[in-house]
C-alpha cells in the first residue's frame, strides 16, 4: 500500500515536470519568432506611416 502511494506521488511528478517542459518549450519558440519577424514588422509599420500622410488642398 506505502509502494502504491509512492508510485502516485513520482506519477503526479512526472505529469509536472512534463508539462513545465512543454510551456517552456512553447514560451521559447514564441519568443524566438518574435524576435526573428521584429524587423519584418518594423518595415510593416514604416509602411504604414509612409501610407498615412494626408493631402491637403
Amino acid at each position: 500500500m506505502i509502494e502504491e502511494e509512492a508510485k502516485k506521488d513520482k506519477f503526479w511528478l512526472y505529469v509536472g515536470l512534463t508539462t513545465l517542459a512543454l510551456v517552456t518549450t512553447l514560451v521559447l519558440v514564441k519568443m524566438n519568432e518574435d524576435e526573428k519577424f521584429a524587423p519584418i514588422k518594423q518595415q510593416l509599420q514604416e509602411e504604414e506611416a509612409q501610407m498615412n500622410i494626408r493631402v491637403l488642398n
